[in-house]
């Protein structure tokens, strides 16, 4: 997953490739993401009026980092559908149900990158596949690097908080009950939040 390119932003070439900055290359190497200390979330509007939020809490997910070519980092996750949790369990129970992400029949969503890209500053962009119930889907996830640190049993971490938006009707999540007042109960337009810590393999 990239986060160590610096964009050329210089007036004779504004369209020029993304330079490495040299003291980010010690952080190149194989990451494994700290579920304690990272959150895979998501945000879907309720009958029209209010955010319902949510989360997983089962998830594991590598990094590979390339401090001198960005373009190389890439980012695989896991994640364990029966871990959903949005603070109901009538709810919780719904969405694992066949009306949603029927998580019997498929237990996990996945995500595989494809692409990565420095965008400026600390901001970047990873593309990728976002397979959910069988079905997979290009998704484009924008992170902000948060920076890295040693923490106080010596692992190396880096951190980042990233976004993205998708249709879940794109993943054949469709149902839906409309309102007597109009519109539908449950959005399609889902929010994806993520806020990663991840540690050095050694």
């Amino acid at each position: 997953m990239s986060i160590f390119g610096r964009k050329n932003d210089t007036a004779e070439n504004t369209t020029a490739p993304a330079a490495v900055n040299p003291d980010l290359a010690a952080l190149t190497g194989e990451y494994t993401i700290d579920p304690a200390h990272s959150t895979l979330g998501f945000v879907a509007r309720h009958a029209m009026v209010t955010n319902v939020k949510g989360k997983f809490n089962d998830f594991t997910g590598t990094l590979h980092l390339d401090g001198s070519d960005p373009a190389a980092s890439t980012a695989s996750i896991d994640v364990r559908m029966d871990s959903i949790d949005t603070g109901s369990a009538d709810r919780d129970g719904h969405l694992k149900s066949g009306d949603f992400f029927q998580t019997e029949e498929f237990p996990e969503m996945t995500f595989r990158s494809t692409k990565a890209e420095a965008l400026g500053g600390d901001d970047y962009r990873v593309i990728g596949d976002l397979t959910i119930r069988g079905v997979t889907k290009p998704l484009t996830i924008d992170l902000e690097f948060n920076g890295a640190a040693t923490d106080p049993f010596g692992n190396e971490r880096v951190g980042f908080e990233g976004k993205a938006e998708i249709l879940r009707s794109e993943w054949g999540l469709t149902w839906n009950a409309a309102l007597e007042t109009g519109g539908v109960l449950v959005s399609d337009k889902i929010r994806l939040n993520f806020d990663i810590s991840a540690i050095k393999k050694a």
